[in-house]
């Protein structure tokens, strides 16, 4: 059941808002960043997340944040490779059927209004362009329309409307959040220090097979490795994943993520100039690629201290807000409709 907008807040609290970033791979620091405020014992009563902030914040508020977690320090290169399922002739370079597959598993038949705390998955309206808060509904197609990054993801069809990355509107949400009634924000941005490798800091082996049995003969080894290298999927993921090579320049992969790391540090910087939050966390990630899945552990770690570092912080603008007259909240009067369209 939702809350009203008059039980938002613990006691003598003002509500309290996270707004969690986009970021690709690098979305595992909220992980981390959620674990030091429940050490804390901070609990927001909002969560707004843009991409794969959107993922971590559901599965927080489901509950599921302890699996997400494990699933994430799992990954390894193979792992990572058989969630890409490549679609030819589509509007996106991969399906995401066996992402979806995951997000069943943790996430299957729940609708947002049965979180106890207020959520929205922000995404983009691919026709108008406009911001869209999705507030109501069943919970995956939701944050799969947070994160379908164009050309890598299809368009998400939601209420009749296509919608993509809500990176390429509002990377870090705090706006978000301050609408549905938080007055106090904290932001996790995963572009504090964006200019880094964006793609991979590794060349990917796609040339060594992970099926090869160690007792097949070498002959049959070095047949199996000349098909692999001819498959049509392995060239598209040794495109987008293969990185830069001294004299070819940047992949595809690299482009994409080069270009969707442009966007989001140049519209963060204009968003929150004009909206900022009350504490701002951002972890020292740009040395870590926004496609390097495999790198949970350290992501998460990092997170996990960039949030501790500012406890004290935000303990003290909590102690602060409470001190002062309750005000109105703006959650009633800014309401844009149902999905909260931002026009």
């Amino acid at each position: 059941m939702r809350l009203d907008t008059a039980a938002i807040g613990t006691g003598d609290r003002p509500p309290l808002g996270l707004a969690l970033g986009g970021g690709v791979a690098r979305g595992w620091a909220h992980i981390g960043a959620l674990r030091a405020l429940m050490e804390a014992g901070i609990e927001p009563d909002i969560i707004a997340g843009t991409s794969i902030g959107s993922v971590v914040g559901a599965a927080y508020l489901a509950g599921r944040l302890d699996s997400l977690e494990k699933w994430a320090r799992a990954l390894d290169r193979r792992r990572v490779l058989q969630y890409m399922d490549l679609s030819w002739g589509g509007s996106g370079l991969m399906k995401g059927a066996r992402l979806v597959k995951v997000l069943n598993h943790y996430l299957k038949d729940m609708n947002i209004e049965e979180f106890d705390r207020r959520f929205a998955a922000v995404a983009c309206d691919l026709r108008t362009g406009y911001e869209v808060w999705l507030q109501q509904g069943p919970v995956i197609p939701a944050i799969r329309a947070s994160y379908a990054l164009p050309g890598a993801f299809e368009p998400v069809l939601v209420d009749g409307r296509y919608m993509i990355d809500g990176a390429l509107v509002n990377p870090v949400p705090v706006s978000a959040c301050r609408a549905m009634g938080a007055h106090m924000v904290i932001a996790v941005s995963l572009n504090g220090d964006a200019f880094g490798p964006v793609g991979s800091s590794h060349e990917v082996d796609f040339d060594r097979d992970e099926i090869v049995e160690p007792d097949m003969p070498e002959i049959a080894i070095m047949a199996h490795q000349s098909l692999n290298k001819l498959r049509p999927d392995r060239i598209l993921l040794k495109s987008l994943l293969g990185g830069t090579k001294p004299g070819k320049g940047p992949r595809i992969g690299s482009v994409m993520m080069g270009s969707l790391n442009i966007v989001m540090d140049r519209i963060s910087r204009s968003r929150l100039a004009g909206d900022p939050p009350d504490v701002f966390v951002a972890p020292r990630i740009g040395h870590i690629g926004m496609l390097e899945f495999t790198r949970a552990d350290e992501l998460i770690e990092r997170g996990y201290r960039a949030m501790k570092h500012e406890i004290p912080l935000i303990r003290s603008v909590i102690d602060i807000l409470g001190d002062m007259p309750s005000a109105a909240s703006p959650a009633t009067d800014r309401r844009r409709g149902q999905s909260g369209e931002d026009e």
